[in-house]
């Protein structure tokens, strides 16, 4: 019933505009980006917005794409899988040739099926859950690794810290719980012995009653893998209760507003798996991206989500580049044209699956100045 429904509001939209996509008109190439602009990951939404617009400013400072210029559509989808539908329906409408986003597993899990019926390619940009380019969509893509790498790596990661009791902590959410299942299977390889797995409410604000239980289950480490304001929020909370075991968390607690839920006192020593940050990735275009974003904000971004949102800008990009925007040669210039594209984050190619080839992740720490500093 729910693809039906979403069928239905893909065939209304090209009822009213046409065909999705400028292949033949006159008009700019638009770009649509949908992300989380409010909601509880707000911040992630504004920075990957900000990102692909001041990349698609620069293509257009040179020129354009083959002499067109580039407009950027965005619509917000709250970080819900509820809004997702009508942030689809909206880029839909729009026309837009190709889709940068989304942020949330969940959320791109609910789109997926627009978009491909609508003829758009999709690069989501921080969505992990393995089965979302296990679908056969073909033209789905993501600049961000897959939760069984990530879990691979946390997982070695508290091995090689020399943790033996760990307590699994997620939230229910696609992401997360998927991340948590991927990581306990490599701690039964490696011989980390599982005392506590459990959900949290991502909509609870106090997590006390969770973190006493986790406490009696005598755990050396806690690894949560939800999101940055559960874990800000876990970290403080912990503190105040005298409970000082250490945390170590997935690539969706990589944000600065971690610090804010926290303090900088209950995140220091807090350690996660993530992409490189964008002062740690180290290209040039990541130092151009660095200095613009700086003088236009007075920051940096917030994550590298914003970052590998820009990746996906920036491919999409070149794809119209290479065969223009007919979104199956797009589709199919991604898979067997683009080869080893230096981005923002390294080097990117993707498999026959739309997924990114190539180990991404690092080991990041919480310095006491509240600094994310890669081991």
């Amino acid at each position: 019933m729910k693809k039906f429904l979403f069928g239905c509001l893909v065939l209304a939209a090209l009822a009213a505009t046409g065909p999705a996509g400028p292949a033949g008109a006159q008009g700019p190439i638009k770009i649509g980006v949908m992300a989380p602009v409010t909601g509880d990951w707000a911040s992630e939404g504004q920075d990957m917005v900000r990102v692909v617009e001041i990349l698609a400013a620069e293509v257009n400072a040179a020129g354009g794409v083959n002499g067109v210029p580039v407009v950027v559509e965005v619509a917000d989808d709250s970080g819900t899988p509820k809004t997702a539908a009508l942030a689809a329906q909206k880029l839909l409408t729009s026309q837009v040739v190709a889709v940068v986003g989304t942020y949330g597993s969940s959320v791109t899990e609910a789109s997926q099926d627009i978009y491909d019926e609508g003829g758009v390619v999709q690069v989501a940009t921080g969505s992990t859950k393995i089965s979302l380019s296990g679908k056969g969509l073909p033209r789905f893509f993501r600049t961000c690794p897959r939760d069984d790498e990530q879990g691979r790596v946390l997982a070695n990661n508290v091995k090689e810290l020399g943790y033996k009791r760990a307590a699994l902590v997620h939230d229910n959410t696609s992401y997360a719980k998927g991340l948590a299942d991927e990581a306990r299977a490599i701690f039964k390889e490696v011989g980390v012995e599982e005392v506590y797995f459990d959900a949290i409410n991502p909509q609870d604000r106090d997590f006390t009653v969770s973190l006493t239980k986790i406490k009696a289950a005598n755990p050396d480490v806690i690894v949560f893998t939800g999101y940055y304001p559960q874990a800000g929020l876990m970290l403080r909370q912990k503190r105040d209760l005298g409970f000082d075991v250490p945390m170590i968390g997935g690539d969706a607690t990589n944000n600065t507003a971690l610090i804010e839920n926290a303090g900088r006192e209950a995140a220091a020593g807090y350690l996660f798996v993530s992409p490189p940050a964008l002062a740690d990735m180290k290209t040039e275009s990541a130092d151009r991206l660095m200095l613009t974003y700086q003088e236009k904000y007075d920051a940096q971004p917030g994550s590298v989500w914003a970052v590998l949102a820009g990746d996906a800008f920036l491919v999409l990009v070149e794809a119209v580049r290479a065969v223009g925007p007919d979104s199956d040669k797009m589709a199919e210039w991604l898979k067997t044209g683009l080869n080893n594209y230096q981005g923002l984050s390294g080097t990117i190619s993707f498999d026959e699956h739309g997924d990114r080839i190539g180990e991404v992740y690092r080991l990041y720490k919480v310095s006491d100045e509240g600094e994310f500093v890669m081991q």
